[in-house]
């Protein structure tokens, strides 16, 4: 059985995931989803987290030893996420069989005024002494989906989860501390790869990942409206997504020309419209 693991991004945990890993198992009905957390969120939101994103490795790691779960495991992760997927393929080939990055950058590749548009960083210091909750969730909102009016009723699940799990402003800083300081030593992970991007994301500039899949010539996927929080912004689409180069590269795998399909030649495909 394909075991997929779900990294989330900064200060945010399996929770936020919401209803994304039921749709990413009904499009792979022969696989497993799992998610994991970041130390100082979700069922590690006590601990206190590694400034450095390789630590961060090393901490999914335990988990899903502490679950039992072998690998080689395919890595889904989401801005941040995406940096700990690429750290873990970089640093263990053997542990990860693929990789789909999402929203995510890094350095070299992309400037710092890419990865972090300047104008939300402001709002984003601010949340971390906001003194409302409900309204601390609801700019989180706004900066991350592209649709926030429609998706409103999110706001009451994540203040729940913030209640019962609350991410402390240090563990906040030292994940945004660990996101800015991650330089990736250049040649793509040694695995199959594929990058996909919000053209709405209005906190990470796109051409992060656009830059990203073009360095690495691996297959980039772009969705046309969503924000940076493509799962909750189109679901049903990612996972679709996920599904189909997933069996590609199965296929691929199978085949003579296995390694033409894992690199993708820089392919791009457009989203369209997509069900909701």
């Amino acid at each position: 059985m394909t075991t997929w693991v779900l990294v989330r991004g900064w200060a945010r945990e399996s929770g936020h995931w919401g209803r994304f890993p039921a749709r990413l198992a009904r499009a792979l009905p022969a696989d497993r989803i799992v998610t994991v957390d970041l130390p100082g969120a979700g069922q590690q939101f006590e601990a206190t987290c590694p400034t450095r994103v390789e630590a961060l490795v090393e901490a999914c790691r335990q988990q899903l030893a502490d679950r039992r779960l072998a690998p080689p495991w395919r890595l889904l992760g989401l801005s941040l996420g995406g940096m700990v997927a690429t750290a873990w393929a970089t640093a263990r080939p053997d542990e990860v069989a693929a990789c789909v990055l999402v929203n995510t950058s890094m350095r070299p590749f992309s400037p710092p005024h890419r990865r972090l548009r300047p104008t939300r960083l402001p709002r984003l210091l601010r949340l971390l002494a906001a003194s409302d909750p409900r309204r601390a969730e609801q700019v989180i909102l706004e900066l991350t989906s592209s649709a926030p009016l429609q998706h409103a009723p999110v706001v009451d699940d994540w203040l729940a989860i913030r209640r019962c799990r609350p991410v402390r402003t240090a563990n906040a800083l030292r994940q945004l501390f660990a996101a800015a300081r991650y330089r990736h030593p250049g040649p793509r992970p040694a695995v199959p790869v594929l990058v996909v991007a919000s053209a709405g994301d209005g906190l990470v500039d796109p051409r992060c990942s656009h830059d990203l899949a073009r360095r690495w010539g691996v297959e980039l996927v772009c969705h046309a409206r969503a924000g940076h929080d493509l799962p909750l912004d189109d679901g049903p689409w990612l996972a679709a997504t996920v599904a189909d180069w997933s069996r590609r590269i199965d296929a691929a795998a199978a085949g003579p020309n296995c390694d033409r399909s894992h690199r993708g030649e820089g392919r791009s495909r457009p989203a369209g419209p997509a069900p909701r």
